[in-house]
């Protein structure tokens, strides 16, 4: 067990399980994004068009696509999952093929792509709280930019692009290397189903 274990640590820590993991990621967000941008040039050709996931009152794709909160700069929020993650994808597989980008350009993917995390982690609470209805496609894109940011993080932390201390660096390092960040992300995620199972209990299958 603990030799399965330790196999499993080394795996997780190598740039093609890294980057893989970024990429599958990567993919999936697109692949949402792209559903959505599809929804909502349907929804703003009849806005009473019914979307293939409006499944009841709950899940409805159609409730969410029709908030201000879905058009929060004036344009469709998922056409900036087309921009962004082309871009993450680019990483990964130029990274796959042994590419090893500047420290300035992986320090800047990392702040956008934390800007994108809190403005996924925002939509969802406006999803859940303040619309009331939550859309499949959104939290597919909640999951997966949350998977693409802790896999930035950990190479980021790992090839030391990042200006941080001293110290923060080698804090960071150990705290990667502990697989706590694998805990971290987890226990995120679990909490999030757990928020959703609470707010709408059985009324998710109604």
């Amino acid at each position: 067990m603990t030799t399965v274990l330790a196999r499993l640590h080394h795996l997780r820590h190598t740039s093609g399980w890294i980057f893989g993991t970024m990429l599958l990621s990567a993919c999936l967000s697109l692949t949402a994004s792209f559903v959505l941008s599809v929804d909502a040039l349907a929804l703003a050709a009849d806005p009473s068009t019914s979307l293939s996931c409006d499944i009841n009152a709950v899940i409805s794709c159609g409730t969410v696509g029709a908030s201000w909160q879905a058009q929060l700069f004036g344009f469709p929020n998922a056409f900036l999952g087309l921009i962004a993650e082309p871009v993450v994808i680019t990483i990964a597989v130029a990274s796959l093929g042994g590419v090893r980008f500047p420290r300035w350009f992986m320090f800047t993917a990392q702040m956008v792509y934390a800007l994108g995390l809190v403005f996924a982690c925002w939509l969802l609470f406006q999803s859940m709280f303040v619309i009331g209805a939550l859309c499949p496609w959104c939290l597919l894109v909640t999951v997966s930019t949350t998977l693409v940011f802790f896999t930035l993080t950990q190479v980021n932390i790992r090839d030391g692009n990042l200006p941080l201390p001293p110290r923060v660096q080698a804090g960071a390092a150990r705290f990667i290397e502990a697989d706590l960040d694998v805990i971290a992300v987890t226990v995120w995620i679990l909490t999030l189903i757990l928020a959703i199972v609470l707010k709408y209990g059985s009324t998710l299958m109604a």
